[in-house]
């Protein structure tokens, strides 16, 4: 199987990587039973194979921290979280081939992997500030990590409602092979400055994550 890596990034939280290579069904035959009835429907087989490794990937991270039986299931907001272990945190994320996984066991988590596409730069007026749009320029790659990055901060938020446009903002930074940005979450009565880690896993691909121990809204 292509795990990648499992990586601690704290006492409390490990990401793991997966390199998508397998077909669904020798997915399927490593993962508990309760996951065929629960796997989504409708879905083409590209995506139901990423479910799939998704949740292979997510049993691999939790080895690091305990063997417990579990089922990764999702919550209102569509947030995976272990049914037996509601008190830890997790993130997932996929696109193409490659599968990121973040847990902790107290705290807040958020991953996001993204394949580099001229997608993110069409899409820029709708999430990116003026600010933002100026400093990506013409990147295609910039763009895509911006994106990424957004999306890890709303997903450590784990609600709801936030426009990236105007709740997520990031500095200004310059485009390297890896390195962390800095966000700020701008919510209706607090504000908090994150930092977000990021790889080129491959000149194609961007990988996003972020860790937050404390609660800070």
């Amino acid at each position: 199987m292509p795990l990648h890596s499992l990586t601690p990034l704290s006492d409390h939280s490990v990401l793991g990587l997966w390199q998508l290579r397998e077909p669904a069904q020798a997915l399927l035959q490593v993962l508990p039973e309760r996951y065929a009835a629960i796997q989504p429907t409708g879905r083409d087989q590209t995506r139901s194979t990423q479910w799939l490794a998704g949740r292979v990937l997510a049993h691999e991270v939790l080895r690091e921290f305990c063997t417990t039986s579990v089922i990764l299931v999702n919550d209102a907001n569509g947030r995976p979280f272990f049914e037996q272990l509601p008190a830890f945190a997790v993130s997932l994320s996929h696109s193409g081939q490659w599968v990121s996984c973040m847990i902790a066991t107290r705290g807040h988590v958020g991953t996001d992997v993204e394949l580099v596409r001229d997608k993110a730069q069409k899409l820029a007026p709708r999430f990116l500030s003026e600010a933002e749009r100026a400093d990506a320029g013409d990147e295609t790659a910039k763009h895509s990590l911006y994106w990424s990055a957004k999306e890890t901060i709303y997903k450590l938020y784990s609600r709801r409602g936030l426009v990236f446009k105007e709740h997520i903002l990031l500095d200004p930074f310059k485009l390297r092979e890896a390195g962390v940005l800095t966000g700020h979450l701008l919510l209706e009565n607090s504000r908090s400055k994150h930092q977000i880690h990021y790889q080129r896993l491959t000149p194609d691909y961007v990988l996003t994550y972020a860790y937050c121990e404390m609660v800070m809204w």
